[in-house]
């Protein structure tokens, strides 16, 4: 699918500012990258400012994933029940990777340059992050497995979310796995610790 100049722009830009930082990535130079004249003013056709490109960039992420996060979770409430729940947790838990995973390039430009932009945190805040972890809560509380689970569902979607957002992150920026383990591994060891939240069966008298 071809992308508009617009889009060229958001994203050229956004990679850009990921690779350099905002401040050293010049407006000539997200211009050449979209395939316009560096110089010539061709971003100020879709944009005002530099400053209106990494807020297009961040809008249009949040909006995008409060789309996905919707439906992910109508499709994960599509599957069967007769599904082994250890299927479905380890299918909520790559899902969680793959979508920190798409977002790097916002990641790295969050840590480095958001800081002086806090309405940008504040849209990161609400439309990417919040979303995650309430998606988390929702689809605990929505399996039959856990409906007699008496457990804050917010800490918990703290700890598996969190572990999740980490385990990227720790990726990202060290250059390594988190305790060298491989994604299967960190995916098992998550299962395994949301099969713990199980209420016990009573003992037997």
């Amino acid at each position: 699918m071809t992308r508009s100049t617009r889009e060229r722009i958001v994203d050229e830009a956004l990679r850009l500012f990921a690779e350099r930082g905002y401040s050293a990535t010049s407006v000539a130079e997200i211009e050449a990258a979209s395939g316009l004249s560096p110089g010539a003013g061709g971003l100020y056709r879709h944009f005002k400012s530099k400053y209106e490109v990494l807020a297009a960039a961040i809008n249009e992420h949040a909006t995008r994933t409060r789309s996905q996060v919707a439906g992910s979770l109508a499709e994960l409430s599509a599957m069967e029940t007769s599904v082994d729940l250890e299927e479905r947790l380890a299918h909520v838990c790559r899902a969680g990777l793959a979508k920190v995973r798409e977002e790097s390039e916002l990641t790295r430009v969050f840590f480095r340059d958001l800081s002086q932009f806090p309405e940008l945190v504040t849209v990161v805040r609400e439309g990417l992050l919040q979303p995650m972890f309430d998606a988390i809560v929702t689809w605990f509380q929505a399996q039959p497995e856990y409906q007699d689970a008496k457990v804050d569902w917010a800490g918990i979607a703290a700890v598996l979310g969190g572990s999740v957002v980490h385990y990227r992150l720790f990726q990202e920026t060290v250059g390594e796995l988190p305790g060298h383990a491989e994604k299967d591994q960190f995916v098992t060891a998550w299962v395994r610790l949301a099969i713990g939240l199980l209420p016990s069966p009573a003992p037997v008298r």
